[in-house]
């Protein structure tokens, strides 16, 4: 069987092509892209000449075929437009339908835009969970973001410019006003990046005007940041919960992450109250 690689392209600075990515361009037999006219550019500046075709979101259908008939001839390598393949695009699919076919999948890795943003956010790295593009709509963006309110990873989002504020706006609103990087740029002449609270990306980016393209790092939450209830408040809320018929393992869970009390002793109230 054949090779399939998953091969990391640069995400600006084209320096950071590596030399294994440049050898296997020009060694497979037919190169998988998300984008022929950018992977084109690419290829022309080193000068390799292997044969593409597309594959992204819109003809994943039609070509996953094709590019596995490839397969079984020679070596396919698959890139992305910019960064590692299989990241916010459909690659992970044809990898999937690969790997069913019995033929070999081999990363070459490089550039990544998330881990790019992540290294240099001086926000937390040991745990981060990466979220995509957000959606384009407030309701369904201000859903996602509640969904990742509570979760205690520092969270990686891309955006697109013209959306840039509205995000940062339900970021505060439903996050709250935590700290955030802002990477834009990376890797090209105007590689810039903003550190500060949420509240303050948004003055910032109001008055200088967002271009380009954006990752968005942001804090995690944090347990400690919860201004604690008072025992009056508990309470309060305790009878609420137990009057819509919350079990009471339930409710000690769902309280202790709303009100700064721990689980335990959360359970100890409602065991008093009822």
């Amino acid at each position: 069987m054949n090779t399939l690689y998953i091969v990391s392209t640069p995400i600006g600075n084209l320096e950071d092509f590596s030399p294994r990515a440049e050898r296997i361009l020009r060694k497979v037999s037919l190169i998988a892209a998300e984008d022929t006219r950018v992977t084109g550019k690419l290829l022309k500046h080193f000068d390799i000449v292997t044969p593409q075709t597309s594959y992204f979101e819109h003809n994943k259908a039609s070509k996953l075929d094709r590019i596995l008939d490839a397969l079984e001839k020679g070596d396919v390598a698959l890139v992305s437009d910019a960064g590692t393949p299989a990241i916010n695009d459909p690659g992970y699919e044809l990898v999937r339908a690969a790997i069913h076919a019995g033929h070999k999948t081999s990363p070459i890795p490089g550039a990544s835009a998330p881990i790019a943003a992540l290294s240099v956010s001086g926000l937390p790295t040991d745990s981060f969970l990466y979220l995509g593009y957000l959606p384009r709509k407030k309701k369904e963006r201000r859903e996602k973001l509640a969904e990742v309110k509570k979760l205690p990873y520092t969270l990686i989002f891309f955006e697109t410019p013209h959306r840039l504020l509205k995000a940062l706006i339900d970021i505060e609103d439903v996050l709250g006003n935590r700290q955030i990087a802002v990477a834009r740029e990376m890797t090209k002449l105007y590689e810039d990046f903003f550190r500060g609270d949420v509240s303050a990306a948004q003055a910032f980016f109001k008055e200088r005007g967002p271009r380009g393209e954006f990752v968005l790092v942001v804090d995690a939450y944090h347990q400690e940041n919860v201004v604690k209830w008072t025992e009056a408040n508990l309470n309060s809320a305790i009878v609420a919960g137990i009057s819509e018929g919350i079990l009471p393992s339930q409710l000690a869970k769902k309280l202790a992450k709303e009100s700064g009390w721990t689980r335990r002793d959360v359970y100890n109230q409602i065991s008093l109250i009822k």
